[in-house]
């Protein structure tokens, strides 16, 4: 797991219980109004990802890709929501605007499958994760802080993961 910056964070995850074991510790430190990127071809483990993400906010609602149906909502006993939005079917931002993800992000947080497709209608900040296969169970993320929060958020989240 090595370090590429003081801002960076790289893992090699050897199991897809390991990658939602590192989205749990991820979930747990997300905020209301919190934005997660997901990058990846398809099969690099998003939606794994997004299992553990869920389970580490509190959600106990099963977790499944929304990409048919654009945005899944997983809730928490509190009412604090996660959403998850895959974004692959939307051609542009103007498509996006319909969603109202201002709404979603007053009551929770947002993780987005494919946000390079509507960027310019997402928050200017955000904790992206470049997801890539490795080889059958193996995956490879990067976590890359855009915005203080989220330098807080990889602080966090290194201290969970690493110790220290």
């Amino acid at each position: 797991m090595p370090i590429l910056d003081s801002r960076t964070l790289e893992f090699f995850s050897r199991s897809a219980e390991q990658t939602r074991r590192l989205g749990m510790r991820l979930g747990s430190l997300l905020e209301k109004g919190d934005v997660v990127w997901l990058q990846g071809d398809l099969g690099s483990g998003k939606t794994t990802l997004v299992q553990g993400i869920a389970q580490g906010w509190g959600s106990l609602d099963p977790v499944t890709s929304p990409t048919f149906v654009i945005v899944n909502m997983y809730r928490r006993p509190d009412q604090v929501n996660l959403y998850h939005l895959d974004a692959y079917r939307l051609q542009d931002a103007v498509e996006a605007e319909d969603l109202d993800m201002e709404l979603m992000l007053e009551q929770g947080a947002l993780v987005v499958e494919w946000p390079e497709r509507i960027a310019t209608a997402l928050p200017a900040t955000y904790l992206k994760i470049n997801m890539r296969w490795i080889a059958d169970e193996q995956r490879g993320l990067v976590l890359l802080p855009q915005g203080e929060r989220y330098d807080g958020l990889i602080g966090d989240f290194r201290r969970r993961v690493l110790g220290g």
